[in-house]
């Protein structure tokens, strides 16, 4: 096909926390690359899917949420935010449509005019909506403020309006060559996709602090053998009482993490794992440079 009539483009997705980022790039990916929970900053740094579609390709980039920065950490998270809205060809504002209008949608809306680029205001969590009328003012409200290219109604979690809105986004890509092969999907490693899927577990079964003082290291990853993958992550934390939180019971918690993580990472490398977990106090490791490349949260 001429590079005339095939479009390609990177598309970033921008949006709060909780709008739905992740579960929408692992539906259109088809694979689970980016770890998804209710808990805010549940992605921490770019992440790229890439869907084919006849006519073009999308190359996603899955953003941070959208957040006053804190720690270097949230600082760089923040960072990844503003560089993906600077150098793609199009830009997906995700708001959780069932959700009351706050100061933090204000923001995200703000950056995303003042970056004057081409954008679409995808509306996610329609399935949450008893009445879809719902959605009238607010369509009104932003496209008051912006001449979107489109606005689209979707739900992520069920899958409603997905393909409408892949057509939608080829649509207002640059003509241009495929960027990647067909056969890939995303620019993460599998290792740092281990690393994601312990830390999405770790997410889901812990409260408090726990979801913030926490990353995930993948420090082995052997193939050697075959039929076997064997897995060796290291989860830090900042403090003693975290590391006996993580652990849990007689080993309980971590246990619990690493049996749900290990199925998920089988399904995606479609071999037995053996996934082996333990625990490091690194403190104050949100604030420091090495620890955070260590992570792969880059500046």
């Amino acid at each position: 096909m001429s590079s005339t009539s095939f479009r390609s483009g990177y598309v970033a997705l921008i949006g709060r926390p909780n709008a739905g980022k992740s579960t929408l790039l692992n539906r259109l990916v088809g694979e689970k690359i980016a770890a998804v929970s209710n808990k805010p900053q549940t992605t921490r740094h770019r992440i790229k899917g890439i869907v084919n579609r006849e006519g073009g390709q999308i190359v996603f980039i899955d953003t941070p949420g959208v957040h006053k920065p804190g720690h270097l950490l949230n600082r760089r998270m923040m960072s990844a935010v503003h560089d993906a809205i600077m150098t793609v060809d199009l830009i997906v504002l995700m708001r959780d449509s069932s959700v009351s209008t706050g100061n933090g949608d204000r923001f995200v809306f703000d950056l995303v005019k003042q970056a004057e680029k081409p954008s679409m205001l995808v509306l996610n969590k329609i399935d949450k909506l008893h009445d879809k009328a719902a959605l009238l003012p607010l369509i009104e409200n932003y496209s008051t403020e912006f001449e979107f290219a489109e606005i689209v109604p979707i739900s992520a979690l069920k899958g409603d309006a997905i393909d409408n809105l892949l057509d939608q986004i080829v649509k207002h890509l640059p003509p241009g060559e495929p960027i990647f092969a067909d056969d890939e999907m995303t620019d993460q490693s599998t290792r740092a996709i281990a690393a994601e899927m312990v830390r999405e577990k770790i997410l889901a079964t812990t409260g408090e602090e726990i979801p913030y003082v926490t990353a995930v290291v993948t420090e082995v990853f052997d193939e050697s053998e075959p039929g076997l993958t064997r897995i060796f992550c290291a989860i830090y934390v900042e403090r003693s009482s975290q590391k006996k939180i993580i652990i849990g019971k007689q080993g309980s918690r971590i246990k619990d993490i690493g049996t749900k993580a290990r199925v998920d990472i089988e399904k995606l490398l479609g071999k037995k794992v053996f996934l082996k977990l333990f625990v490091k106090v690194v403190e104050d490791w949100r604030n420091r440079e090495r620890d955070l490349d260590d992570i792969g949260i880059h500046q």
